[in-house]
């Protein structure tokens, strides 16, 4: 994902533009290069400063067979001059590379959307790819939408053919011939593309001076050529914001930022033991490229090393990370128990996706707070946080590292495919505006004597380093006797651990819930968590708009939960609670509070749209 900053003046941010916001999607084979077309214009539209959000979506196969229904790859982007907080509903424009795209894709359409199609790519073997029984860019098909049909391949092949390249190599250019089209549609500045192009092909200008073209063809048919008032430039005006420096980030570079401020905060140095696995790789990748802040990264040769290693970090003085998807979360779930044992702090990213087992990869769920909150054997509790948001998770990593650090406990951070691989404006903070909180380790013997789970007043055990003198002790996965951590096996001992243990956790001092949009009791409360928030809020917000008597509560500690909670659930007549499982959060709330929650689940790999929470919230204020 490429990132954009964008210095918001006085100026623009008193500017008052009117609300408007459009839906692009841009859809074609897995080599087609859509992401990076995505990006690209992400890019653009951020230094325009439009407030945006997208949603990449993937294939699952590495390589799908060119041209078929499975390997297709979208990328969504919604931006505008109001408050953006989604990908959109529906697409106003989709650009679709071939037929297998257009297929996947223009379901999703609005009715009336314009459709944007590389006729070259129609060919009879594509078609037939695409289980298509004819070509429907010549039938009426597409009736209810605009067709504008352009011989892309050719148009690109005509672009840069001066540039020598073989008919392969230069296919490859036409993303780039389709993002000069959308720049111009959309009037944004090509300079920052072009620097960009000069910047990724440097070793080989030859592909930077081609691809370049191909942007230049691009925008110049837009400008020149006879579009049959089909399509015309439309001007999205920069969205009111407060002015400072803005930049695009994406859930896993957030997450990797805030986790660096933590330890930061922390005056600790840190350790990320990770193995690849999607969408949480991104994550080490950019962990990677930050080690001039005291960060050691270790991509481990098995899920179990990883989390092993990362609990071995903290027991040496540092701040010991890892991360994975649900599956990965699994393998480590023995350690995750050992580090609520020993109670070592350690912070694990949850970046969820659809499952069980290998399940959906590439795609969005929330299905692993059961697995966050319950998921290990014995009574093992642990902090649960959940990011509501690519920018959110910023603040959501130093969170976590916070409870890790000043409780010696693990802590999950739960974030999701959708979150991780999406990018939104990101006002960066002032890190000096964030309270530290250094940890202070246990060096010399105290009066009376050294205990190794002696318990401050947070319940929390003393942090040593190993080999400080005098503070030799026993460390691992059997029960340990209070105050001393020997061995200890009798039925009081391990009941006053159990409690002890649980206490702690249910101790942690966290803000009391705010009631994020609305009123503080009334008809309906709206309960989330995680992704959802941005669908929730804008469905919400629609249905407040219509008079209707809805608020909208979004929970970012999952475990324990705010203790104001309760009081402002038992505030409202009816709780409904939108979750992408099958109501893992609803069956927490009825457990924890006695509340008659009901569910709205959805579990297709894709987030919710704004339409199926407002018409689920006519539904109940319908009863």
């Amino acid at each position: 994902m490429a990132t954009a900053v964008h210095q918001v003046t006085p100026e623009e941010a008193n500017a008052h533009p009117p609300s408007e916001s459009v839906v692009v999607r841009f859809a074609g084979d897995s080599g087609d290069g859509m992401q990076l077309t995505g990006g690209q214009f992400t890019l653009s539209t951020a230094l325009a400063g439009n407030d945006l959000a997208t949603f990449p979506d993937f294939p699952a196969e590495i390589r799908a067979p060119q041209g078929t229904l499975f390997g297709v790859s979208a990328f969504q982007i919604n931006f505008g001059s109001a408050s953006i907080e989604t990908a959109g509903d529906a697409p106003d424009v989709l650009v679709a590379m071939n037929p297998a795209a257009l297929k996947t894709n223009v379901e999703a359409l609005k009715p009336g959307g314009l459709i944007i199609a590389d006729e070259g790519e129609f060919s009879d073997r594509n078609l037939a790819k695409a289980k298509y029984d004819s070509n429907p860019l010549e039938d009426d098909s597409l009736a209810k939408w605009t067709l504008m049909k352009l011989n892309i391949s050719q148009l690109t092949l005509d672009a840069v053919k001066p540039f020598g390249l073989g008919n392969k190599e230069a296919l490859r250019c036409k993303n780039m011939w389709t993002l000069g089209l959308a720049l111009w549609m959309f009037d944004r500045e090509r300079q920052p593309i072009v620097d960009w192009l000069k910047a990724k092909f440097a070793k080989v200008p030859e592909l930077a001076e081609a691809n370049i073209a191909a942007l230049n063809a691009g925008h110049a048919y837009g400008e020149t050529a006879e579009l049959g008032g089909q399509v015309g430039q439309i001007n999205v005006p920069a969205a009111h914001v407060e002015p400072g420096l803005y930049r695009t980030v994406t859930g896993a570079e957030s997450i990797a930022y805030g986790l660096v401020a933590g330890a930061q905060l922390a005056n600790v140095k840190m350790f990320f033991g990770g193995y690849p696995i999607t969408p949480a790789s991104a994550i080490l990748h950019h962990l990677s490229r930050l080690k001039e802040f005291g960060i050691t990264t270790f991509q481990a040769e098995d899920e179990i090393a990883a989390v092993a290693a990362s609990i071995g970090a903290s027991y040496g003085g540092q701040l010991g990370v890892t991360s994975s998807s649900g599956p990965g979360i699994a393998l480590k779930t023995e350690a995750i128990g050992l580090a609520i044992m020993t109670e070592l702090p350690l912070v694990i990213v949850n970046s969820q996706r659809g499952g069980p087992s290998t399940g959906l990869p590439t795609k969005t769920e929330q299905s692993d707070l059961y697995q966050a909150v319950y998921g290990r054997n014995g009574d093992a509790p642990m902090p649960v946080i959940a990011a509501r948001s690519p920018a959110d998770a910023f603040d959501c990593a130093i969170e976590a590292c916070r409870i890790a650090t000043q409780y010696m406990t693990p802590v999950m951070l739960l974030t999701d495919g959708y979150i991780a691989n999406a990018a939104e404006p990101w006002k960066v903070p002032d890190i000096s505006g964030y309270e530290a909180f250094p940890v202070s380790f246990l060096e010399e013997v105290p009066e009376g004597g050294f205990l190794p789970y002696g318990r401050d007043d947070k319940l929390a055990r003393p942090w040593v380093k190993p080999g400080t003198p005098g503070l030799l002790h026993r460390i691992g996965g059997i029960e340990k006797k209070a105050g001393t951590g020997n061995i200890e096996y009798s039925p009081a001992n391990h009941q006053e651990m159990t409690d002890l243990r649980r206490d702690k956790v249910a101790g942690i001092a966290i803000p009391d819930q705010q009631v994020d949009l609305g009123e503080e009791s009334g008809k309906l409360v709206v309960v989330g968590w995680g992704s959802t928030f941005g669908p929730i809020h804008q469905a919400v917000r629609r249905a407040r708009k219509r008079g209707l008597d809805v608020s909208h509560i979004h929970l970012r500690h999952i475990w324990p939960m705010p203790k104001n909670l309760e009081g402002l659930l038992k505030g409202f007549e009816r709780v409904l609670v939108p979750e992408m499982n099958t109501g893992q959060l609803k069956t927490v709330l009825r457990d924890q509070f006695l509340v008659d929650a009901k569910p709205l689940n959805k579990v297709s790999g894709q987030p919710f749209r704004i339409a199926e929470i407002e018409a689920a919230i006519d539904a109940a204020l319908a009863t």
